[in-house]
């Protein structure tokens, strides 16, 4: 069997695919394990040190430490208590070790009863990424809540800030 030879551009590709992989993963799967899992510590350990989280109604913590104590708070709930589902995860490396990406959030909540809606809303996340000594953090973390009340000023909030790079 011969080996597959990839040009230098195909090359490029793999190599950035593997990196939105990495962030897919910290976002998509550890980032609501975590948060739903009540584990504040390893689920600030997704931000930088200095990170900055702009969450409307939640909040706007500044660093790590402000923002693993805004989960700390729920350590007085059973784990999975509710679900935060990531989904439609969009990510663009901007540079070698930058990156924007957003997603959907279906925010709901086991507490309730079976015959009351369990959604408790929705909403788009966007982050901007860094990679510091090889591991992917979020820097800002912004949650724009849609649904059941849409958050004042996210009436233009998304038009210009992310264009996937196959429309571009």
């Amino acid at each position: 069997m011969s080996a597959i030879e990839l040009s230098a551009e195909e090359i490029r590709e793999v190599r950035r695919y593997i990196e939105v992989q990495k962030i897919r993963k910290k976002k998509e799967i550890l980032y609501s394990h975590l948060m739903d899992g009540r584990d504040p510590d390893a689920w600030s350990e997704l931000f930088t040190e200095d990170a900055i989280g702009d969450w409307g109604k939640y909040g706007n913590p500044r660093g790590r430490e402000e923002i693993r104590q805004k989960l700390q708070y729920k350590l007085d709930q059973p784990q999975f208590h509710g679900f935060h589902m990531t989904t439609n995860y969009w990510i663009e490396l901007t540079g070698d070790d930058t990156a924007t990406g957003r997603s959907y959030l279906q925010d709901i909540s086991m507490a309730l009863k079976p015959n009351v809606h369990p959604v408790v809303e929705y909403g788009i996340y966007e982050e901007d990424w860094v990679k510091i000594d090889g591991d992917w953090k979020i820097k800002h973390h912004r949650c724009f809540f849609l649904w059941p009340e849409r958050q004042p000023g996210t009436e233009d909030a998304f038009a210009a800030k992310l264009v996937p790079t196959a429309l571009a």
